[in-house]
C-alpha cells in the first residue's frame, strides 16, 4: 500500500490540525507515538519507532516523513526515507512498530538534518444512535521531529546546548536577545529567563537553532527592555533544553555585554 492510494486519508491529515483546536479540550488521541523525537543515527541501517493504541476502539494510522511544512500534503513530500508500513491498523492495547529506512539520498555530512513524523490517527465510523447523526468524528494528527545525525559528526550531542552564546542586539526600537549555536547540532530551547540586576524578562514560545544559525527570541519583561539595554555586564540567561530523550535540561549562560544595532 502507499500513501497515494489513501486520498480520504490525506485530506483529512490537512484538516485535523483545524479541527482539534476546536475541540481537543475534550477528546484524546488513542494511537501515541512512544517519545516526543527521533534520533536516526547514520551508522544504522534503519530506526524504529513504536506506536500504542491505549484507547478502546481500533484505529486506522497513517504516517509520512515532511521537510518542516505541516500543510504539504503527503504524497506530494519529497524526503530521504521510507516509512513501512505506511498505514496500519491498531487494535486496542496493541502496538505497532514502524521502521524507517534511509533510502540515501545525499544529505549533508557535517550537520544533522532535521525532518517531521507525521502519525494521523483515523477512528472507526462508529454506529449513530437516535439524535446523533450530527456527531463529530475526530482525525488526530501528531507530529515530532526526526533529526538525521551523520556519521562523520564531531562532538556530543549532550554538550551542544552548552556551547550556545548570547547577546543582546537591537531590532528597530527594541533589543532582542540573540542566540547562536556553533555546533553541527539542533539545539531546541523550550523556555528562557535573562536576569539582570533584580530586573528579568522571559521567552517562552520555544526556538529550535539549527547548526550553525542564530535566532532572535523577543522577550517579555524589564532585563531585556530600555531600562536593561545600557549596561548587560554580569547578565545571566537561565534557559530549558529538550534533549534526545525528551526530557529538559537547565542551564546558564553568560550575556555578552555588547549591544549592537540591527540593520
Amino acid at each position: 500500500m502507499t500513501l497515494r492510494a489513501y486520498p480520504r486519508l490525506l485530506t483529512a491529515a490537512l484538516l485535523a490540525t483545524s479541527l482539534l483546536a476546536a475541540v481537543c479540550s475534550t477528546a484524546h488521541a488513542g494511537i501515541v507515538i512512544v517519545g516526543t523525537r527521533v534520533i536516526y543515527r547514520g551508522s544504522e541501517p534503519e530506526t524504529v519507532v513504536k506506536l500504542n493504541n491505549q484507547g478502546d476502539m481500533p484505529g486506522l494510522a497513517q504516517v509520512w516523513l515532511d521537510r518542516g511544512d505541516p500543510n504539504a500534503p503527503p504524497a506530494t513530500v519529497d524526503v530521504p526515507f521510507t516509512v513501512m508500513p505506511p498505514v496500519s491498523r491498531i487494535d486496542p492495547g496493541k502496538a505497532q512498530t514502524l521502521r524507517i529506512l534511509y533510502t540515501g539520498e545525499t544529505l549533508p555530512t557535517d550537520k544533522e538534518s532535521v525532518f517531521w513524523l507525521n502519525v494521523l490517527e483515523v477512528p472507526p465510523k462508529a454506529a449513530r444512535k437516535p439524535g446523533e447523526e450530527n456527531a463529530l468524528t475526530l482525525a488526530f494528527r501528531t507530529r515530532i521531529k526526526l533529526f538525521y545525525r551523520p556519521v562523520s559528526l564531531q562532538g556530543d550531542p549532550a554538550q551542544a546546548p552548552s556551547q550556545l552564546s548570547w547577546r543582546l542586539v537591537q531590532a528597530g526600537s527594541q533589543p532582542v536577545l540573540e542566540v547562536s549555536n556553533p555546533t553541527p547540532y539542533h539545539v531546541t530551547i523550550a523556555e528562557l529567563v535573562l536576569r539582570t540586576g533584580d530586573r528579568q524578562s522571559r521567552f517562552d514560545a520555544g526556538e529550535m537553532v539549527p547548526p550553525g544559525e542564530s535566532r532572535r527570541l523577543s522577550l517579555k519583561g524589564e532585563a531585556g527592555g530600555s531600562g536593561g539595554t545600557g549596561g548587560t555586564g554580569g547578565a545571566a540567561v537561565e534557559y530549558h533544553v529538550v534533549n534526545d530523550f525528551g526530557a529538559r535540561v537547565t542551564l546558564q549562560g553568560k550575556l555578552q555585554p555588547a549591544l549592537t544595532a540591527s540593520r
